[in-house]
């Protein structure tokens, strides 16, 4: 059985790949019902608000989402962590326009539920990148 520090990084790793690869449906299994994305200049975004616009940047004629995510610290207590990491993202949309880069760190609260890690609260803290 792996520790709670590699299930955590396995959990980081699906959400990378999947969000490559456009499955939605496993990026939204890796998040709890509850969670919170905190973003610069926007009001939270829950569960559904999420679910839906991940799902219409997965149909026919979405970007191309890609990127790599370097975690800097994992700390577990209880049935909760933390993890800052440093996110790179790449957004190349569909119809040919330039590729919006963002990079930044994110700090992250995880919780386990049922004996997994699910992502809680997400503070994303990405700014696009210089040119």
């Amino acid at each position: 059985m792996s520790t709670d520090e590699e299930q955590i990084r396995q959990l980081v790793a699906t959400w990378m790949a999947a969000s490559k690869s456009g499955d939605v449906e496993t990026v939204l299994s890796l998040v709890s019902d509850d969670v919170v994305f905190l973003m610069p200049g926007r009001e939270p975004m829950l569960k559904e608000e999420f679910a839906s616009q991940s799902r219409a940047q997965a149909g026919r004629g979405g970007p191309e989402i890609d990127g790599d995510s370097e975690i800097r610290e994992i700390q577990i207590m209880d049935g909760w962590a933390f993890m800052w990491t440093r996110l790179n993202v790449t957004v190349t949309p569909a119809d040919g326009a330039p590729a919006i880069e963002r990079a930044g760190h994110t700090l992250t609260i995880l919780k386990k539920e049922n004996g997994k890690w699910l992502l809680a609260r997400d503070a994303n803290m990405l700014a696009p990148k210089p040119r």
